[in-house]
């Protein structure tokens, strides 16, 4: 290298030209290093000079972006593999009958909807996937998941009608699921509705993405506890730009990176336009992505610019296009795909120097160029590259046109999301723009293009899925079913805690740890945590069955030789998230789904402060129902008023409701260890082995009691077991037979023992009173509602009596009835209508305090004097006690009728 002299001093013209021989002496020495010793090398002397530069104080920026160019260069690009013409033909009939399909709809049914312009923008996204990467489940363990962007179905629909999937009448039925004429297409991926299709519900913005993150890690745990085959497969998970201002889209990006997880890919449609307009109209939302993800420790690709720009490029000797492309904002590139060549030589080539570059060129040139996520070969170039990457996550950021070929309808338009209609001559231009074989006639009839099962475009379609193991997306539920452990396994449960004080939490726990014991299924058992182990008495499991780590234990933990230390493993079986309720669930979803997507069929525990889950996750338990997901929530620390001093926020008086609205969740909220071990053995029995898509939500406390045992009063087991399933049954009978005042109370959960209590205060007043458990309000009412249905639908028959009509009638169960819960009214609000009688309802609505229990069950009025006092008014209204009787008494239990209500505090 030149000895250059000192610059200090020297006149700035001199001082530039030594500084520009300087620069290209690096440059050159640079160059000598790619050409004789490769990337690595030149990567890692970079590197070096940059520790050394920082030492020595020089002021180095960090820079998160690279330049608004694809990170693929054209020299670097493999050679396409497949046929290009073929595939082109391919691509051009699944969007005509995309697009079909929806105007279809919507001529059938005005209104019906149906989105065109999101996989008008991601079709070669797609088409190269499906032709040359995705594998089905034929590819065994090396099968991909694919997570398919909601509003893009219409595309896979059509794929699908291509490859003989669907019908035309089918096809005809999008989004009319409920025709008389046959089954439907659902609007999005739905599992739910049809099961044998789709596997991942997405459209629900931000699902998706993080979902996608914990399948992609839910791979590596059943890999290295040994459950899974090690493969090769991969997780795709398709969103759009606007998406990732949804917080789950990036809420777990740094996770991924941590855990090293260079099975999943993000293929993230950078259309630049969200539903109304564009997303960052005043910057380029993809670097604004490129600098997220880099920053969180991703591999990023950047697909910007198609084939067509290569030429410009390589004659732009002084970079002038590259620095035209920093200059760019989203705002102005829409602009160009809107308008075409005439407004892109306007504006964009606005100096000389970039004139030069096109001279020669016409419009109908300048219009070929487009978009890099509409170029195949850069298409394939960067998938090809993901799927070798290994260390870290990666994400393809495609630059592409919302509407793409819609024409001036829909093409990068503001409206192009909401377009459900184009007209007559909309359709001859797109059909001439795909150059297909359709009369003016079979356009103005929308008529789907299909060009044969024997045309060489259907048979290289088939030819090319059956390479990659078949049809995506398939749904095929095939695990080997598990002994499961019954009867005597649980039998120490129904013998009640023997005097020790023992919260329904600790029962879970105690349940829990003897699963994993099993030598049947206690492999399968998955514990899942937050951050919370210790809160729920979950930390003696650590030692024994270690928390998931895909880095092992590097350390020895401070606790090192105890009996409860902290045990990080390899093969760990509990999966603790941290402070993470969204991230958490995603993994207990892709435990809970792993029956169907991995034949596996684990059994998930997602143990979680109550007012902490259903509250803050109901989106996601909502998708779980939908992909018919199995498993167990627990709500820990339920109840508004057992979670002692923690106030407002965290006391829990709702999720049983929150839970109640999804269809297939079985929602349970026992008093006791026995309720808990039958609805625990139920429910695995019933999803594990009979293979019923649902799963069970189900709060558990944290108030020490002595634990009775299964009631021994003549009945069978086999009577209360039905009975906690079905909802209630009664726990308690008076004993005093000559009372002339009779009650029935029905407690749940931590309300029992006021209930209990409220039994021996009111046998001074006369009142006998029965002491049901009510394990689920759901249960009782949806018999209840099932039963109404018929009775209304068969008026000619005798009646049917519901389970809880039956159970609580008059002849059963005399008396007034009193229900008493730690959560709101409505619950138990639901049956009256159902019943032959009132059903009194206590609950805590409000908002909760910071507070002990006895302060929180008087403030929500819920306390052994309430129970008692509304069973007095009940007999009051019943006609059966004056009510000076019920003043007397309200004076004697001390309560003061004056105060607020806490529903208004």
């Amino acid at each position: 290298m030149t000895k250059l002299p000192p610059r200090a001093g020297l006149p700035p013209q001199e001082r530039d030209q030594l500084n520009s021989v300087e620069t290209q002496e690096w440059l050159d020495s640079l160059a000598y290093v790619l050409a004789n010793a490769g990337d690595d090398r030149a990567a890692q002397l970079l590197e070096d000079l940059d520790h050394y530069a920082y030492f020595h104080g020089a002021p180095i920026l960090f820079k998160q972006n690279t330049p608004y160019i694809n990170t693929i260069d054209v020299d670097a690009q493999p050679e396409y593999p497949g046929n290009l013409e073929l595939e082109r033909k391919i691509r051009n009939a699944v969007r005509w009958n995309a697009v079909a399909m929806v105007l279809r709809a919507n001529k059938r049914a005005e209104g019906i909807g149906g989105h065109l312009a999101t996989y008008a923008s991601s079709t070669e996204l797609y088409e190269v996937g499906f032709n040359h990467f995705f594998r089905g489940h034929g590819a065994g363990m090396d099968r991909d998941l694919i997570f398919f962007q909601g509003h893009a179905s219409p595309g896979i629909y059509a794929r699908s009608f291509l490859e003989g999937r669907f019908s035309e009448a089918q096809m005809n039925n999008f989004r009319r699921e409920l025709s008389p004429d046959g089954p439907g297409l659902s609007s999005y991926p739905h599992p739910w509705l049809m099961p044998r299709y789709w596997e991942f519900p997405t459209v629900s913005m931000g699902l998706g993405p993080i979902q996608a993150i914990y399948q992609a890690r839910y791979i590596k745990y059943l890999e290295n506890r040994g459950l899974k085959p090690k493969g090769d497969a991969k997780v795709w998970a398709f969103l759009g730009d606007g998406e990732i201002d949804e917080p789950q889209s990036i809420g777990a990006l740094r996770f991924a990176a941590y855990e090293n997880l260079d099975n999943i890919v993000f293929v993230l449609n950078a259309n630049l336009q969200r539903l109304d307009g564009p997303v960052r109209a005043n910057s380029k939302v993809i670097q604004e992505f490129e600098a997220l993800f880099r920053g969180a420790g991703w591999n990023v690709i950047k697909v910007v610019w198609d084939s067509k720009w290569d030429e410009l490029l390589s004659k732009d000797y002084n970079g002038a296009i590259v620095k035209r492309f920093e200059a760019l904002v989203d705002g102005e590139s829409q602009r160009y795909a809107a308008f075409g060549g005439k407004e892109l030589r306007e504006k964009f080539f606005n100096t000389p120097e970039l004139q030069a570059l096109i001279e020669g060129w016409t419009d109908a040139d300048l219009e070929l160029l487009n978009r890099g996520g509409h170029d195949v070969k850069k298409v394939y170039a960067a998938y090809a590259a993901a799927v070798k990457h290994q260390g870290s996550p990666t994400v393809i950021i495609a630059r592409t046109v919302k509407g793409y070929g819609l024409g001036e309808t829909a093409q990068a338009r503001n409206v192009a999301h909401q377009v459900k209609k184009l007209d007559f001559h909309a359709m001859k231009d797109l059909r001439d723009l795909l150059e297909l074989p359709l009369t003016d006639e079979q356009v103005e009839h929308l008529e789907y293009y299909n060009p044969g099962p024997d045309s060489p475009e259907i048979k290289y379609m088939l030819e090319q899925r059956q390479k990659l193991g078949g049809f995506v997306p398939e749904r095929i539920v095939d695990y080997p079913h598990p002994t499961v452990p019954t009867g005597e396994f649980y039998e120490e449960f129904a013998a009640g805690s023997k005097g020790r004080a023992v919260s329904t939490t600790m029962a879970a726990v105690q349940i829990m740890s003897k699963l994993l014991r099993d030598k049947e299924i206690g492999k399968l058992i998955v514990p899942i945590v937050p951050d919370e182990a210790r809160t729920f008495g979950m930390d003696a499991l650590v030692p024994r069955i270690g928390i998931y780590s895909p880095r092992g234990q590097t350390y020895t933990p401070v606790d090192s030789g105890s009996l409860m230390v902290y045990k990080e493993a390899v093969n760990g079986q509990m999966l603790e998230e941290g402070l993470t309720e969204d991230g958490a669930m995603s993994s207990w979803i892709a435990a809970a789904t792993a029956y169907a997507n991995h034949g596996v069929p684990t059994i998930p525990f997602y143990v979680f402060y109550s007012m902490f889950g259903m509250q803050r996750i109901g989106d996601l338990v909502w998708a779980a129902a939908d992909q018919r997901a199995r498993g167990f929530l627990f709500g820990a620390t339920a109840g508004r008023t057992t979670l002692a001093g923690e106030g407002l926020q965290h006391q829990d008086g709702n999720s049983l409701l929150q839970a109640y609205v999804v269809p297939n969740l079985k929602v349970y909220d026992p008093a006791f260890a026995y309720e808990l071990a039958v609805i625990v053995e139920s429910g695995i029995q019933r999803m594990y082995v009979d293979g019923i898509d649902e799963f069970y939500y189900v709060t558990i406390d944290n108030e020490n009691e002595v634990q009775p045992p299964m009631p021994e009063d003549g009945r069978s087991h086999q009577e209360i077991h039905d009975g906690i399933l079905k909802g209630m049954y009664r726990f308690q009978a008076s004993g005093n037979t000559k009372a002339k005042l009779k009650a029935q109370i029905l407690a749940s959960g931590p309300a029992m023992g006021a209930a209990l209590e409220a039994v021996q205060k009111l046998e001074a007043y006369g009142v006998a009173a029965d002491v049901w458990s009510v394990t689920s309000y759901k249960e009782l009412h949806q018999d209840a509602l099932l039963t109404q249905r018929h009775n209304m639908l068969h008026p000619t028959e005798e009646p049917r009596v519901s389970y809880v009509a039956g159970q609580l009638s008059k002849d059963n169960a005399p008396g007034v009835l009193i229900s008493v819960s730690d959560y709101v009214k409505l619950g138990a609000d639901g049956l009256n209508g159902h019943l032959d009688r009132k059903l009194w309802t206590l609950g805590t609505d409000g908002f909760g305090r910071s507070e002990d229990r006895p302060e929180l069950r008087d403030f929500f009025e819920v306390d052994t004097r309430h129970v008692v006092l509304a069973t007095l008014y009940a007999l009051q209204r019943d006609g059966k006690v004056k009510g000076d009787v019920v003043a007397k008494a309200i004076a004697d239990l001390g309560i003061y009728p004056e105060r607020e209500a806490p529903v208004l505090r």
